[in-house]
């Protein structure tokens, strides 16, 4: 069986840049945006709009599993959310059959279940959070003017994705994001060093 590894992680919290040193170390593959993009290929959306699909819980009263086929009403938005989705699910499940890796968000970690990965969950407090996405200077720290955010307005829009993945997690899983039951290690980053962190993590598979 391949070596899986997921990772959930809160914004900010250095979960990405973890996955990625954990993957070179270990020799292996890591699927992150690349998940994003081949849906985009496979679903004919654009990648801006398949990303905004699967960082956001769909619009409707109920869960819904992959696998069911019940839809509440003919709705455009919705149909489209379950394509992405399902497409999402069986591309996942395609990575981790082909060989060893680690995956990034995505409910990896409850898509991938019956192959049993081993699934961390990296988080950190808000002034890391915060100082983290400074230092990478990525958009999460600018307003859409280019300007840049105060701390007040960027721990906003931390907060703002954390609560659509703990949305989109919850519908799709019926668990709660973030829940230390549903993971094998919790990280806490705040004050970690990656590089040292990722090895150390490494080391439990050789």
């Amino acid at each position: 069986m391949n070596r899986i590894i997921t990772i959930g992680r809160e914004f900010g919290s250095g979960g990405r840049e973890l996955g990625h040193r954990l993957a070179e170390m270990m020799k292996v593959a890591y699927y992150d945006r690349e998940i994003v993009s081949e849906i985009a290929k496979r679903t004919s959306l654009s990648e801006a709009y398949v990303q905004q699909i699967v960082e956001r819980r769909p619009v409707v009263a109920f869960p819904i599993h992959v696998g069911r086929s019940f839809y509440p009403m003919l709705n455009p938005m919705w149909d489209q959310g379950q394509t992405v989705y399902q497409e999402q699910h069986r591309l996942i499940r395609e990575m981790a059959q082909k060989s060893d890796c680690v995956i990034v968000g995505r409910c990896a970690d409850y898509i991938l279940r019956e192959l049993k990965p081993f699934r961390i969950f990296v988080y950190a407090d808000m002034d890391s959070r915060i100082a983290r996405c400074r230092e990478r200077g990525e958009d999460a720290g600018h307003l859409d003017n280019g300007e840049t955010m105060t701390d007040k307005e960027l721990k906003r829009r931390i907060t703002e994705v954390d609560r659509n993945r703990a949305k989109y997690y919850e519908f799709y899983t019926g668990q709660t994001w973030g829940e230390r039951l549903n993971y094998d290690l919790c990280l806490n980053t705040s004050a970690a060093d990656l590089a040292k962190s990722a090895s150390a993590i490494a080391r439990l598979f050789e």
